[in-house]
């Protein structure tokens, strides 16, 4: 035979939460999918952006077709978009780490790629939507350096959260 259960009153009556319920919102196993869901689009977003501004800066210019306006169009959005994500992988990792900005091990190892990419990823955002089109070809080859740097600290970073996911 079923029976039911008695319900009670909701958990946070009052508008008080209690305190077994915060540690279930701040569990570590929600923030550490949350991670790594938010961590792989600007990862591959900063590549891409890098990849397509350097074709847009190699790339023959066509007077009918501006195939370097549309390369620089899509390194502009993947750049936005993955700076954007960005946050919310930082963030969650924060969380994880208990709010460790350096750690040991292969946190610090991860942590030591991880923030110089995330400011250079900022800035490098910032830049483009300050600057837009109107960069000097100097200045464009400038930024690809940082942003061929900003790609590469990210991939760095990416490895050592997964080794750290993987061996601790």
């Amino acid at each position: 035979m079923l029976t039911r259960k008695a319900v009670g009153p909701p958990p946070h009556v009052g508008g008080y939460i209690r305190k077994h319920e915060l540690q279930n919102l701040m569990d570590n196993s929600i923030w550490v999918k949350m991670h790594g869901g938010t961590t792989h689009f600007p990862i591959a977003l900063v590549m891409a952006s890098a990849l397509f501004d350097l074709a847009g800066l190699i790339a023959p210019e066509n007077p009918g077709k501006s195939r370097r306006a549309g390369f620089r169009a899509a390194g502009f959005y993947t750049l936005i978009l993955g700076s954007l994500g960005s946050f919310g992988a930082v963030l969650s990792g924060l969380v994880i780490s208990h709010g460790q900005l350096w750690g040991s091990g292969n946190l610090a190892r991860h942590h030591l790629f991880l923030w110089p990419a995330f400011g250079l990823l900022t800035g490098l955002a910032v830049w483009r939507v300050v600057v837009g089109s109107h960069a000097s070809t100097r200045s464009l080859k400038l930024y690809m350096g940082v942003a061929l740097t900003t790609a590469a600290l990210m991939g760095a970073a990416g490895y050592w959260g997964g080794e750290l996911l993987l061996k601790g």
